[in-house]
């Protein structure tokens, strides 16, 4: 339980990183790597607890004060619903855990992929359904939803693989189990 705890800490910490890419609604997600780490590490309970602890902390800390949050379904959605799927990275615990490189390798990938993919799958359906007012002109809100999320969710899962195949290269000994 401490270890979920401190990444979800870390995970929310990292959000006070500058992570606004190009477009100023893409933004590259580094909290969803200590969650990965966590998932690969503990598997897919304690990453999906860890994910609602971010996103009730990111909900609290940054989402209400930013007015991020435009009504109480929307917030749900958007924070501990979509920050809990990121734990669903643990899917790869198991092929992880098999100590094979080749596997581990791919586990890092599929995990990064996964738990981004989960997350911003809700982040789309909130940005669809509450943010598509905010689309330019003529452009349907399916479509702003997606090139908006997709880029973020591209953005973070490449960050992801990235930091996480340098965590297994430099320090393998964080991401097995104790």
């Amino acid at each position: 339980m401490v270890e979920v705890a401190v990444m979800a800490a870390v995970a929310t910490a990292l959000h006070v990183i500058p992570h606004t890419t190009g477009v100023s609604a893409i933004e590259l997600e580094w909290g969803i790597i200590p969650i990965v780490v966590l998932a690969l590490r503990r598997g897919t309970g304690a990453a999906m607890m860890g994910g609602l602890i971010w996103g009730v902390l990111d909900m609290i800390l940054f989402g209400l004060a930013s007015g991020s949050v435009l009504n109480p379904i929307q917030g749900i959605v958007e924070y501990p619903i979509a920050f809990t799927c990121a734990g669903l990275a643990g899917i790869s615990y198991r092929a992880f855990q098999s100590g094979q490189r080749g596997r581990q390798v791919g586990a890092i990938i599929t995990a990064a992929f996964v738990g981004t993919f989960a997350k911003y799958f809700w982040h789309f359906i909130a940005g669809w359904i509450f943010w598509g007012s905010y689309a330019p002109k003529g452009q349907a809100a399916w479509l702003y939803s997606l090139i908006i999320n997709g880029g973020s969710a591209l953005f973070t899962t490449v960050a992801a693989i990235v930091a996480v195949l340098l965590v297994y290269r430099l320090a393998p000994q964080l991401l097995r189990e104790p």
